[in-house]
């Protein structure tokens, strides 16, 4: 009964009730949650071009973010959370029918759940972020894929507008589809439009300001390459501390040459980024020697692509926040729903991180921030188990690229 399209459907109306009643209850009382509180502030400040630069909290994300914001905030301060959360659950249905060809592709199915369970256990990291806006945009569009890369492309790019990290999945369709033209195409017809509509706001000159935003600030207690300074904190070694930076209200680590590192980390994501482009052009070519067998399958490397490039913006990001772990999500989703077998193992890892990632934030964030040893080694668990889902989905395209036929030589494209 529940590995059915009716099952699935009785799924998705229990978990996302479970948000939305408590979203109604809190909109009630006149209040939001977590990062919403922020997004209903710029809201109420109306957007207007000196709030985008200040106002309320700095403004650290593309300017596409300011819509659903402003869709939220529609109606006043009062229902701002609620319809925040409608939002998101609307695009998770439209994520899920998409994933299942709307129940038809029965198989998928088993798919929808694991990607309703994903949900779940992430919480509010999705339901209270952008975060969680992005990531049914990018399921949709890996969804269609290969097959009609000009929608896929489009959405990705609205995507990219609202929140950077789609464009890494961008960057994985760009490495497989057959017409890169396409895609080339409808991210730059898409961010057309997104300059005029920054025109329209008299904001074009701060376009371009949520990538300088946080260049400052340093390693992220959470992120993966804080690790090291996190046991020097929790250990007092060489007086590395954890500290509140307020400016940006992120919790950081300082201790010997985290400046150093903090200095290193754009490089080391854009460099990590290239390489894993580059395996994925190269795995993509290697494999149209292979006549015979067909190639490679253009579907399952850019699924592959997808998985490594977004593990690389969160292994290799000295902001390691929370809310990164959703970005993971889509690209499993529609790998599970593509070869079930295949994509089981970084399922599996992928609920353990939402786990671990649960004990952490929300439950016992404050107990991490003072050192304690315990959740230092539950954020150390979940960081190793996201470079091991990285190194899975980076071998993952190396193999597609190497295969080769079992029954007859390799053959050269002519």
């Amino acid at each position: 009964m529940l590995n059915t399209p009716r099952g699935l459907l009785g799924g998705f109306i229990v978990v996302h009730l479970v948000f939305l009643i408590f979203a109604a209850f809190l909109s009630l009382r006149g209040e939001a949650f977590s990062d919403t509180f922020i997004y209903r502030d710029w809201a109420m400040a109306g957007f207007n071009d000196a709030n985008l630069s200040g106002g309320p909290s700095p403004w650290v994300y593309p300017i596409l973010a300011l819509i659903p914001m402003a869709i939220a905030g529609a109606a006043g301060p009062g229902p701002f959370f609620f319809l925040w959360v409608l939002m998101t659950t609307l695009l998770n249905g439209w994520a899920l029918l998409k994933l299942t060809e709307r129940g038809r592709n029965t198989d998928a199915i088993p798919a929808g759940w694991w990607w309703l369970a994903f949900t779940f256990l992430m919480g509010w990291l999705g339901f209270a972020r952008v975060d969680g806006l992005t990531a049914p945009l990018v399921l949709v569009a890996l969804a269609y894929g290969v097959g009609r890369p000009f929608i896929a492309s489009v959405l990705l790019a609205i995507g990219t507008w609202v929140k950077v990290w789609p464009a890494a999945v961008m960057l994985a369709l760009f490495a497989v589809v057959k017409n890169r033209v396409v895609v080339v195409l409808a991210g730059l017809a898409t961010s057309a439009a997104v300059v005029a509509l920054a025109a329209a706001l008299g904001s074009v000159s701060k376009l371009l300001n949520f990538l300088t935003q946080q260049g400052d600030r340093g390693m992220q207690l959470e992120a993966t390459f804080t690790t090291p300074w996190l046991w020097l904190s929790v250990l007092n070694v060489d007086g590395s501390r954890m500290y509140m930076n307020t400016d940006i209200n992120s919790m950081q680590v300082d201790g010997p040459g985290t400046a150093t590192m903090s200095v290193l980390m754009q490089p080391l994501l854009i460099l990590a980024a290239l390489v894993v482009a580059g395996m994925t052009f190269w795995a993509l070519h290697n494999g149209k020697q292979h006549k015979v067998a067909g190639g490679v399958d253009r579907t399952e490397l850019l699924l592959a692509g997808a998985l490594a490039l977004a593990a690389a913006f969160v292994v290799f990001n000295k902001v390691g926040s929370p809310q990164f772990m959703v970005w993971l999500g889509p690209a499993v989703a529609v790998g599970l729903a593509h070869s079930w077998r295949e994509w089981r193992v970084p399922a599996v890892m992928l609920i353990a991180i939402a786990v671990a990632t649960y004990f952490i934030y929300p439950l016992f964030y404050d107990a991490l921030s003072h050192n304690n040893p315990w959740m230092a080694l539950v954020l150390t668990i979940r960081n190793v188990l996201l470079v091991v889902l990285f190194l899975w989905s980076v071998r993952r395209v190396y193999l597609l690229g190497r295969k080769t036929p079992a029954s007859a030589p390799a053959l050269k494209e002519s």
